[in-house]
C-alpha cells in the first residue's frame, strides 16, 4: 500500500458538508489532520520493523516535543493470534522512554475464560495494567454512557431500581443482515463470543451494578466486577439458541448456505437469547434476558425494563409500566405509563414520556462511540474500558455454556429462524416464561392516536 492509497483508505468515511457555510474550512481542517497521517510498513515477527517505528516516530514526531511528554499510544486492530507478537515487539522496541505509554486492544479477548485469561498474563508481562485499554466501543455510545446518570442521578428510579419494583429486564441487539460471506471467521466466535459476552454483558452491568462511591474510574469497575460475581454461569435450560434459514429469496441465503462456511454441521448460533440471574439482595429472581442475532427483521439495540403489575389494581386492564433506552439507532429514552383516556371515558391507555435525542436536541452533536473512547484514552480516563478482572468474570459466566456448543453436546438443541423474522418462533414464549408482558412493545411515537380510525 502507498502513501496516497493509506490517506485515502482511511479519510474515505469522513464527509464534508457542501451545504455547511464552514465548508471550506472543515476542508483545511481536513488536509492538516491529512499532513499529520504516515504510513510505515513493518511485519509482525520483526524486531527490526519495529526498530524503523521507533526511529521513525523520534525523528518526526516527537523531534520538538520536550522530554517526559512523549507520549505514544498503540492501537491494535489485530487478528488477536497476533495480539501478543505484537505487543512484545512494540515493548522490546518502541516502547517511550520520555513518556506515558498506552496500549488499545480490540476485542476478541479470547475465546473462553482461560483463554481470555492466557491473554491478560501474557500482555500484564509486558504493559502494566494501567497502560492497557481493551476498548468495547458501546461502553463509548451515548445512551450506554447515560445509563448511570439515569439511575443515579434521578431520586425516583434510585428508590424503585430493585425487585420489589422491576419484574424482569431485557437487553436487546438486532442486526438485518446475515454473516455475508463472513462465515468462516464467524463460525469461530458465533452471536454470543461476538456480542454477549462483551457488549451485552457491559451493558447489563451498568444496569445492575450498585452506586460506586465516586465517577472515579476503578470505583465504577469495582462495581461492576462486584455484579458479575454474583451471577452464576448459565444454565443449558435459560438459552434459546438458533440459526437462520433462507426465506426463499436467493440473495439471503441461510447460515449454512455460506460459501465461507466449511463446516456445514456447525451448532454455531446466529441468534440466541440467554437468561441471567443475579443473587444478591437487589436482584434476586429478577431474569435478565439477553437477546441478540444476525439476520432478523430491523436494526436495534434496546434495554427494555419491565416493571411488576400495581398491587390491588384498580384499573384491571392497565399495562404494565417501562423504561425503555434506546442505544441505536435513533437515541431515545421513554416511560411507558398509564393514563386517563381524555374525554368523557374512565378507559385507561397506555401512553409514552419520550425523550427522543433528534428532537430534544436539535443543535448538539453526538459523538462516534470510537471518537469518544479514543479521547479517554488519550485523557488517560479508564471509566470505559474494561479490566482484567472485570473480563475475568464475564467469561465465567458463558464459558461453559459455550463449550458445550463447541463440543456438540446432546443438551444443545438449535432451533431456526427465517432469514428477516423477529427470531425463533419459540422466542416468545421463551420471554413470556420469565414474566416479560409483550403486549404493548410497540413504541407509537411522537404522536399517539387515541381516535379510531376510518376505512
Amino acid at each position: 500500500m502507498t502513501h496516497e492509497e493509506y490517506l485515502a483508505r482511511v479519510t474515505q468515511y469522513i464527509k464534508l458538508d457542501k451545504n455547511n457555510q464552514h465548508h471550506e474550512d472543515e476542508q483545511v481542517v481536513l488536509d492538516k489532520f491529512k499532513h499529520l497521517l504516515t504510513y510505515q510498513t513493518g511485519t509482525y515477527d520483526q524486531d527490526s520493523s519495529y526498530q524503523a517505528l521507533d526511529t521513525f516516530i523520534k525523528t518526526h514526531a516527537e523531534a520538538t516535543m520536550a522530554p517526559g511528554h512523549r507520549n505514544r499510544v498503540f492501537y491494535m486492530a489485530l487478528p488477536p493470534s497476533v495480539f501478543v507478537t505484537v505487543a512484545r515487539g512494540l515493548r522490546h522496541n518502541a516502547y517511550a522512554q520520555d513518556g506515558v505509554n498506552r496500549i488499545v486492544v480490540e476485542k476478541p479477548f479470547g475465546k473462553d475464560l482461560a483463554s481470555s485469561n492466557q491473554l491478560a498474563q501474557d500482555l500484564g508481562q509486558l504493559f502494566t495494567e494501567k497502560e492497557i485499554y481493551r476498548i468495547d466501543h458501546y461502553l463509548g455510545k451515548e445512551m450506554v454512557k447515560n445509563m448511570m446518570t439515569v439511575r443515579f442521578a434521578n431520586i425516583f428510579f434510585s428508590q424503585i431500581w430493585n425487585r420489589m419494583y422491576i419484574d424482569n429486564v431485557q437487553v436487546t441487539f438486532k442486526e438485518p443482515f446475515g454473516t455475508e460471506g463472513r462465515g468462516g471467521y464467524f463460525d469461530e466466535f458465533g452471536i454470543i463470543r461476538d456480542v454477549m459476552q462483551n457488549h451485552l454483558t457491559q451493558i447489563l452491568s451498568l444496569i445492575a451494578m450498585e452506586r460506586p462511591i465516586s465517577t472515579d474510574a476503578e470505583a465504577i469497575r469495582d462495581e461492576k466486577v462486584k455484579v458479575l460475581k454474583c451471577i452464576p454461569p448459565i444454565d443449558i435450560r435459560d438459552a434459546l439458541l438458533g440459526q437462520y434459514i433462507s426465506d426463499g429469496d436467493a440473495r439471503r441465503p441461510g447460515y449454512l448456505e455460506d460459501p465461507t462456511l466449511t463446516n456445514k454441521a456447525s451448532l454455531t448460533p446466529t441468534f440466541a437469547a440467554l437468561v441471567l440471574w443475579i443473587q444478591n439482595e437487589r436482584w434476586e429472581g429478577v431474569p435478565f434476558v439477553l437477546k441478540a442475532g444476525k439476520a432478523l427483521d430491523s436494526a436495534k439495540v434496546e434495554v427494555r425494563i419491565q416493571f411488576r403489575n400495581v398491587a390491588g389494581n384498580l384499573y384491571k386492564n392497565a399495562a404494565r409500566n417501562e423504561l425503555v433506552i434506546r442505544v441505536q439507532p435513533d437515541e431515545a429514552l421513554y416511560m411507558k405509563f398509564n393514563n386517563k383516556l381524555p374525554g368523557l371515558s374512565y378507559q385507561t391507555i397506555q401512553t409514552d414520556l419520550d425523550l427522543t435525542y433528534e428532537n430534544r436536541y436539535t443543535d448538539l452533536a453526538i459523538p462516534d462511540a470510537y471518537e469518544s473512547l479514543l479521547l479517554d484514552v488519550l485523557r488517560n480516563d479508564h471509566s470505559n474500558f474494561v479490566r482484567d478482572d472485570e473480563l475475568s468474570a464475564a467469561w465465567r459466566i458463558f464459558t461453559p455454556l459455550l463449550h458445550k456448543i463447541d463440543q456438540h453436546d446432546a443438551e444443545i438443541q438449535m432451533t431456526h429462524y427465517k432469514y428477516g423474522s423477529r427470531g425463533p418462533d419459540e422466542l416468545d414464549a421463551f420471554v413470556r416464561k420469565y414474566g416479560y408482558d409483550r403486549s404493548n412493545a410497540h413504541y407509537d411515537w411522537p404522536v399517539q392516536s387515541v381516535l379510531t380510525k376510518k376505512d
